[in-house]
């Protein structure tokens, strides 16, 4: 997949999903939703201000008349509702509106009554990148701090799933480090030589991957060929693990403000998708999330099928 219109390529041929908007008086999610909606992509359950939704639609020169619209003035409420519309079987996917992320996550990690699976939450961010041969994804720059093995080993799992689902049949995964040779001083490029390892030996499955591996090397053939580098992933790498959520939310920031690349991405680890976007993203970000999000459904997890 070379652009972000493949996305939508995907969708288009999809039934349409149910969204559940958590807050969603907002105007910039009321912008998207209604871009998804219009074209029949997906059935958006709006949560939150009922007033302030028509005031906004109104503004936008929207017509929200027809969607399900459910009153709740308090933001922490509408995010249960949310979560326990996917619970009741109604909705399929969860998208955050004016609310704060903590929130939303609360609602959907609550113990009895979330969405908690046996796997972990993490974000993937996916990067249409001028003067590289295909979209490129990008964990866990959003949610895990400082992963440990055990959890990187579960963000290779769900960003496997998310390439899987738009139909990358075996991303290659580069784990990224400062360097390519395992240093005993850095601990990044330990955990990335056992992450090759497990991924060699089938306990990670339905990809390839390598590291430590740095950046150059990663996304370069001509880097790797020149520090001989000899790798399936090298300069052909599908997905960016990377060792920490500054070193990812650098490498992100860095990829939109001076590549102008452009960005969507999904919280996956949960029953379903979560569209967690911020007032600082475009519109567009904003449309091909909630695509990304949409793309999703339906896909099994072979490597996650119970819920805890």
């Amino acid at each position: 997949m070379h652009h972000f219109d493949a996305i939508e390529g995907i969708v288009r041929l999809r039934t349409a999903g149910r969204i559940a908007v958590a807050a969603a008086h907002d105007d910039h999610v009321l912008q998207s939703i209604w871009e998804v909606y219009r074209k029949g992509y997906a059935h958006p359950i709006l949560i939150g201000d009922k007033e302030k939704i028509f005031a906004i639609a109104d503004q936008l020169g929207i017509d929200v008349s027809t969607m399900t619209i459910i009153k709740e003035m308090d933001e922490r409420k509408s995010a249960e509702i949310a979560v326990t519309l996917v619970q009741n079987g109604e909705a399929d996917a969860i998208m955050k509106g004016l609310l704060q992320t903590a929130d939303l996550l609360r609602a959907v990690l609550e113990r009895d009554k979330g969405l908690r699976t046996t796997g972990l939450l993490s974000h993937i961010g996916l990067y249409e990148v001028y003067g590289y041969s295909k979209m490129l994804f990008v964990t866990d720059a959003g949610i895990n701090i400082a992963p440990d093995l055990k959890q990187k080993v579960e963000i290779i799992r769900n960003a496997v799933f998310v390439a899987r689902s738009l139909g990358v049949t075996t991303p290659k995964v580069a784990v990224l480090a400062a360097v390519e040779t395992v240093n005993p001083n850095m601990p990044s490029t330990l955990d990335a030589a056992a992450l090759a390892k497990m991924g060699q030996r089938g306990q990670i499955r339905d990809c390839v991957i390598d590291g430590p591996l740095a950046m150059d090397n990663a996304i370069n053939l001509e880097a790797a060929r020149h520090k001989h580098v000899t790798s399936e992933v090298a300069g052909d790498a599908d997905i960016l693990l990377v060792p920490d959520i500054e070193a990812g939310n650098i490498l992100v920031k860095t990829l939109i403000f001076l590549n102008k690349a452009r960005s969507c991405g999904v919280i996956t680890g949960a029953r379903v998708p979560l569209i967690v976007t911020s007032r600082a993203e475009s519109s567009e970000a904003k449309y091909y999330s909630i695509l990304l999000a949409l793309a999703m459904l339906g896909q099994s997890d072979p490597e996650r099928r119970g819920l805890s």
